[in-house]
């Protein structure tokens, strides 16, 4: 579907559409998409290996995964990138 409109929720088109092709869910592209195009893909805490339990817990809170607080940090990690 390139030059696809998908309205103004979706922030960047082109990323949104590459990452629908590689099989990401229309939510996940979209979110992936849009925190690219804001500039807030990259986290100022380096990559998720690098942070504590506690981030990686406080993160997967912060967007609702479930099952965290059983979770170790390789696993909160896996869970994060996954979502």
């Amino acid at each position: 579907m390139p030059g696809h409109d998908h309205g103004p929720q979706i922030k960047n088109g082109e990323l949104y559409e590459k990452l629908r092709d590689e099989g990401a869910s229309k939510e996940k592209a979209a979110r992936i998409a849009n925190a690219q195009a804001a500039g807030t893909l990259d986290h100022p805490g380096g990559t998720l290996e690098s942070r504590s339990r506690e981030q990686l817990y406080d993160e997967a809170r912060k967007i609702g995964i479930a099952g965290r607080s059983g979770m170790d940090k390789e696993a909160l990690a896996k869970a994060i990138r996954d979502h």
